[in-house]
C-alpha cells in the first residue's frame, strides 16, 4: 500500500465578517528537509531510519505529494521528533554577513590591577560573545578584593604559561598551556598565573 497521496488543495476557512481568510499552506516538505540536514542525513539515511522510501521523501520535501498519517508518524519516529515539530514554521538560516578582523596586537587595551585585557571585534556591536585575550598579572587570589562575578558563560583557554583558577563552589585548579574550562560566571571566580611569567589566557564571554 504507497503512502503517496495526491497534493491536498489550500485550506480556505470563513472569517466571521463574511470575507473570505485564507490559512497559508503547512510547508511540510521545507521542515522535513531542515530537520534531516539538522541531523546531517542524506535522503538515504533518512529512508533507512523512517522506513519510507528514498523517492517518496525526496517527493514529500519538494511538496510534490503529502504523506498520510501513517507516513506522518514514521518520519516523526525515524527522526526522533514529536509530530508537531513536524509542522512547526521553518526557521529562516539567512546568513548576517557580519564580520570583523583584529590583527594580532591590534585589540582594545583594558588593563586593571590583576589583568591585562586585550578585547578583541570591539568595532563589531550587539555581539552575543565578547572575546578577549589577558595577561593574567595576579600571583595569589589575595590580590583581588573580591570575587569576580558577571552576566553569563565564560569560557576560558589556557595559551601560555600556567594558571590557577579559583571557582566559588570549587577547589581551585591548575590549568597548562591548551587546558580550558567552561563556567557560569554569575559564580565568584578569579584567575592567578603560576608561571614566572605572566600567563596568557583566552577569555569568551557568551552573554
Amino acid at each position: 500500500m504507497s503512502d503517496e497521496q495526491p497534493d491536498m488543495p489550500e485550506l480556505k476557512i470563513e472569517s466571521g465578517s463574511g470575507t473570505e481568510a485564507r490559512v497559508e499552506p503547512l510547508q511540510l516538505g521545507k521542515r522535513l528537509r531542515q530537520i534531516r540536514q539538522n541531523q546531517n542525513l542524506t535522503l538515504e539515511e533518512a529512508s533507512q531510519k523512517t522506513g519510507l522510501a528514498r523517492s517518496t521523501l525526496s517527493k514529500i520535501e519538494n511538496e510534490q505529494i503529502s504523506p498520510t498519517f501513517t507516513a506522518v508518524q514514521k518520519l516523526a519516529h525515524g527522526l526522533s521528533v514529536d509530530i508537531p515539530q513536524l509542522f512547526a514554521k521553518p526557521k529562516s538560516s539567512m546568513a548576517s554577513g557580519r564580520r570583523v578582523l583584529t590583527r594580532a596586537g591590534e585589540g582594545t587595551a583594558h588593563p586593571t590591577s590583576t589583568y591585562e585585557h586585550e578585547l578583541l571585534s570591539t568595532d563589531l556591536a550587539r555581539k552575543k560573545m565578547i572575546p578577549f585575550k589577558t595577561r593574567v598579572r595576579a600571583r595569589s587570589f589575595e590580590d583581588f578584593s573580591d570575587w569576580v562575578r558577571h552576566e553569563g558563560e565564560e569560557f576560558l583557554l589556557v595559551l601560555e604559561g600556567e594558571v590557577a583558577l579559583y571557582t566559588e563552589f570549587y577547589e581551585p585548579i591548575a590549568l597548562l598551556p591548551g587546558d580550558s574550562m567552561y563556567y557560569d560566571a554569575n559564580m565568584g571566580h578569579g584567575l592567578v598565573s603560576l608561571s614566572e611569567e605572566d600567563a596568557l589566557v583566552l577569555w569568551v564571554v557568551a552573554r
